[in-house]
């Protein structure tokens, strides 16, 4: 069992408990020794749900990477693909088939299609010659992963290119069955509140399988009260803002992936007198981060501004725990010390490895430039100085700074003015093209699309409607004990959540105007519970709401959703589950055309 996914009022092991067994049952199929090729984006979801000592114990020997050519030797009886259903992968595992069958005794193949079965696929493995090699093909639907006691993501990297681009509702339909599968252990969900189009297929969709299926009407004791559906076009802000909460940073800086984060080593590495600094690692440091460690529970959530007291209190702590070993005068006192060492040098062990990334971070919060662009981007978010071309972006263009961090700069602009006026929007462009490359042109093409980055259209002004009606900015901010979502921005209070928090009360009836301004529907459904179910809440028992970011969602937001459910009168503790975890630039990223 993994403690950390228990902790909460919704116990997500039983999720990742039901994806096992689904996982091992398929394993079973394949009797004898096995060797699994793996499309290499699988396997960082793949690592939440399943170490390899399950994978052994069902007598898989090798594992290997999808690459062209042949795969590599190895003496097992079954060979497994465990892919996504995508076309040129198909013509990757037909090479591997084909080197194989020339190269002696004949093994079984069998592919595992994650999270869907496809006939076109299928069909090339056909066209290719191949299709008749494998004994299974079968589709193992991880639709929602556990990453923690609160958090789960479908680490569908493309959902919201999908979904706002190309009109492809497959990510929908995806999120439609992992929010089944999560009624199916935990019980029907009585209400379901929604805003944005996309909120209204998923709903949609729900109902309609719900419908197909009345049959089995599961007789579980509903554990969550309402669902909020929330379109990521909603809210285009919050991602394009810097996350400024202890993890946020971490992934705005260095990228958190399946809860692993890769860190320069020279910071990690013992310092032994005299050796002048020689031999340090040149590995990566690779850490785990999630709630199953204690110091990094306490304060991923914190604005980075008040991690540094937290680190130096328990520096205290644990170094007066230590000492407390020469007051330990009889064999009992002895006996306790020691039975408590193993905690006490984890917890110096976590302290070193987090004071580390803090300095690590400090470097760049500190630097001149990151002083600059966030003093740009709040003045943005405030209002101040949008409406024309902004000097520091001008500068960052004509530094040639990374065109990812002047995109986002230009869409924040464009997102807090609601458009950019048409000279100053054609400015932009031409100089962020005549820097960077006119192969650039489609992916401005797709921030306008996606409505990151638009001209002004006539209209009132909608921003700063919205800003002051749902209170976004926030000027005096207590970074260190917070009484408002906006610490997670040091000063603007992510839409997104502000929503949330509002649905819960006083409800958004509240706030009609703003929900008209905001793009897509807004709707409440009911989900009649059978007889004997419906809930009775007890005095001061918080009510559970999931809710679900179509598109994706940030550590910041995520922050500031685990400070509204901590509030002693919030009334309302969330489980936030998403398409993906992302931040500005991962988000950009997935919206850029490549070039070719």
């Amino acid at each position: 069992m993994a403690a950390h996914l228990s902790y909460g009022r919704v116990n997500l092991n039983v999720l990742r408990e039901a994806v096992r067994r689904e996982l091992r049952e398929f394993l079973d199929k394949c009797a004898g020794s096995k060797a699994i090729v793996w499309d290499e984006y699988l396997t960082g979801p793949f690592g939440l749900i399943a170490q390899y000592s399950l994978l052994k114990e069902h007598e898989v020997e090798k594992m290997f990477t999808l690459k062209g050519s042949r795969l590599p030797a190895a003496d097992v009886k079954n060979i497994i693909f465990f892919v996504r259903p995508r076309l040129e992968l198909m013509d990757i595992i037909a090479e591997n088939v084909l080197s194989e069958d020339r190269r002696g005794p004949a093994r079984d193949f069998h592919i595992l299609f994650v999270p869907r079965r496809s006939l076109l696929c299928e069909q090339r493995l056909k066209d290719l010659g191949v299709l008749g090699s494998f004994i299974h093909r079968e589709e193992y639907s991880l639709d929602l992963i556990p990453f923690d006691g609160d958090l789960l993501s479908m680490e569908s990297e493309g959902a919201f290119k999908e979904c706002y681009l190309e009109s492809d509702q497959t990510s929908l339909y995806h999120a439609a069955k992992g929010l089944m599968t999560l009624q199916a252990l935990y019980g029907t969900i009585p209400q379901i509140f929604g805003k944005g189009e996309c909120a209204r297929q998923v709903a949609n969709m729900m109902i309609r399988m719900k419908r197909e299926f009345t049959g089995s009407q599961n007789s579980i004791f509903p554990v969550f009260d309402n669902l909020l559906l929330l379109d990521r076009n909603v809210d285009l802000l919050s991602p394009l803002a810097t996350q400024l909460t202890y993890e946020g940073l971490i992934d705005e800086i260095y990228g958190i992936q399946n809860s692993y984060v890769k860190l320069p080593p020279e910071k990690f590495a013992p310092k032994k007198q005299g050796d002048g600094g020689k031999d340090l690692p040149t590995e990566a440091k690779k850490l785990q981060l999630n709630s199953a460690e204690e110091l990094y529970a306490e304060i991923r959530d914190k604005n980075f501004n008040a991690v540094g007291s937290v680190l130096s209190k328990k520096a205290k702590v644990i170094s007066a725990a230590f000492e407390e070993r020469h007051n330990a005068k009889t064999v009992g006192e002895i006996k306790q010390f020691v039975s408590q060492l193993p905690h006490m040098q984890a917890a110096r062990g976590s302290l070193a490895n987090h004071t580390s990334i803090a300095e690590l971070i400090k470097d760049v919060t500190t630097s001149e430039d990151f002083f600059d662009k966030l003093t740009v981007e709040q003045e943005f978010m405030s209002g101040i100085d949008t409406d024309k071309v902004n000097s520091y972006i001008e500068d960052c263009i004509a530094q040639k700074h990374p065109l990812i961090k002047v995109l986002r700069l230009v869409c924040l602009q464009s997102v807090c003015n609601s458009g950019l006026k048409q000279k100053v929007l054609d400015y932009y462009k031409r100089e962020i093209l005549q820097t960077y490359g006119y192969e650039h042109i489609l992916t401005l093409h797709n921030l306008e699309k996606a409505g990151l980055l638009k001209p002004q259209t006539g209209g009132r002004d909608n921003y700063p409607t919205i800003r002051k009606t749902l209170r976004l900015w926030m000027d005096d901010v207590n970074e260190q004990n917070p009484t408002d979502i906006s610490y997670v921005y040091s000063g603007y209070a992510p839409l997104s959540v502000r929503l949330a928090q509002l649905l819960s009360r006083p409800g958004w009836r509240s706030i009609e105007e703003v929900l008209r301004i905001l793009p897509g529907p807004h709707f409440e459904e009911r989900q009649p519970l059978p007889t004997g179910l419906q809930k009775k809440r007890q005095p001061g028992e918080n009510r559970v709401t999931l809710i679900f970011f179509l598109g994706g969602v940030t550590f910041a937001e995520i922050a500031a959703l685990r400070f509204l459910s901590q509030l002693e009168d919030g009334g309302t503790e969330y489980v936030i589950a998403t398409t993906k975890l992302i931040n500005g630039a991962s988000w950009l990223e997935s919206l850029m055309e490549k070039p070719f």
